[in-house]
């Protein structure tokens, strides 16, 4: 009787360790969100307190997502043979010491250099993040575990984008570093306390992660999510113009716009992890079309307000639905070196927003219009739909390693 009673009281207990530790990782990424995309937000105020032109401000964005992209693959390869925890609050320190540069750069240039290195733990972080949610629930759980870090992501558009925003706005740019700082702070207490403590795999190496880069698999899951998700930011990019210069919406009525876009975000991540879970093939042959088809309504229904402001929420969704799987995918198609594979998920996303912000703006600079980078971002998700088919009957043909 005893027994069974330890039992039932041991499995509401794990359950509760496992959620805790998922919201810690997911607190990361809130953190991550709010400086990555607050800054799109204050760059006037960045121009003006910096002495700099447009572009100049601009370029500080660039120089974090390049952080991204280069940080993401090397920060995992180097950190692999590190117990996963302790290499979630090494890259969350790093990340946490570098926004507070931020806050104390003195000029252009060394805050160039740190908004640089304030992205280097970004994709590696939640790479590892992802490993760890993976790690602690069933093999048929781990699109959840998944969707539920990187809704971190996506809360952090709904809530803290747009309180740093204002908070950058009536107070000063500047704090928003200070903001994202102590946000890194209560994650590394939250990720010391409830992500708990496993051994480094005793095979595990830099030679060993940087082994998925030989595998066609895993650039065919990174090149999916350059093509398929470009389209998701071509039109985030310019949804303040598309929104006030379109459907005559006043501007400042943007933030509840931007804040609808990442309700979108929360609710697909978590329909994306569930149908993951289900098919994480079947997923990407699924939403992909269906970014398409939402993109394109969005270029239509952008004429009329009330319909504007529906298709922001469902175009938010739509994007967000793919992440989950894409991750899954990363971790399937390379499980001996999963930290890499899976912080290049990152590194391919941030490359999607270069190329959509490129694309779009160049459509808009042919006299195209504003609704323009939506019908762009449909052709690519197309483009990424025909790249997953590839991988489908590719993998057929040799099937995954188990």
């Amino acid at each position: 009787m005893s027994s069974v009673l330890q039992t039932s009281t041991a499995a509401p207990a794990r359950s509760t360790n496992v959620a805790m530790a998922i919201v810690a990782l997911a607190m990361g990424g809130v953190g991550i969100g709010v400086t990555e995309f607050t800054m799109m937000g204050l760059l006037r105020e960045v121009e003006q307190g910096l002495g700099v032109s447009t572009p100049e401000a601009g370029h500080l964005i660039s120089a974090y997502a390049l952080g991204v992209v280069v940080g993401a693959p090397l920060l995992a390869a180097v950190g692999a043979k590190l117990p996963r925890k302790h290499l979630a609050l090494g890259l969350m320190m790093f990340f946490t010491v570098a926004n507070l540069a931020s806050f104390l750069a003195p000029d252009y240039g060394t805050m160039l250099l740190s908004r640089f290195a304030a992205g280097l733990p970004h994709g590696a972080f939640f790479g590892v993040a992802a490993v760890i949610a993976a790690s602690l629930v069933p093999p048929t759980r781990r699109g959840w575990a998944i969707s539920m870090v990187m809704a971190g992501l996506s809360i952090s558009n709904v809530v803290g984008v747009p309180f740093a925003t204002w908070m950058g706005q009536t107070y000063g740019w500047r704090l928003l570093f200070i903001l994202v700082g102590l946000i890194g702070l209560l994650t590394l207490a939250l990720i010391w306390k409830f992500v708990p403590f496993h051994k480094a795999h005793p095979d595990a190496s830099i030679r060993r992660e940087l082994g998925a880069l030989k595998r066609l698999q895993v650039w065919l899951a990174i090149l999916i999510g350059i093509v398929g998700f470009g389209g998701f930011f071509a039109t985030y990019t310019y949804i303040a113009h598309t929104m006030t210069m379109v459907a005559g919406i006043p501007s400042s009525l943007i933030p509840l716009v931007v804040a609808l876009y990442g309700l979108g975000m929360v609710a697909g991540n978590i329909v994306g992890g569930r149908i993951a879970d289900r098919s994480v093939m079947g997923t990407l042959y699924k939403v992909l079309p269906g970014i398409a088809v939402a993109l394109v309504v969005y270029a239509v229904a952008v004429q009329w307000p009330w319909s504007a402001f529906v298709m922001v929420f469902v175009v938010g969704a739509s994007g967000s639905m793919l992440i989950p799987a894409l991750q899954t995918r990363l971790l399937d198609a390379s499980p001996d070196a999963p930290s890499l594979a899976s912080s290049l998920n990152h590194a391919a996303l941030n490359v999607a927003n270069a190329l959509g912000a490129f694309l779009g703006g160049l459509v808009i600079a042919l006299g195209w219009g504003y609704t323009a980078p939506a019908l762009v971002g449909a052709v690519l998700a197309l483009l990424g739909l025909g790249v997953a088919i590839t991988s489908g009957l590719l993998e057929r043909k040799r099937p995954l390693a188990a």
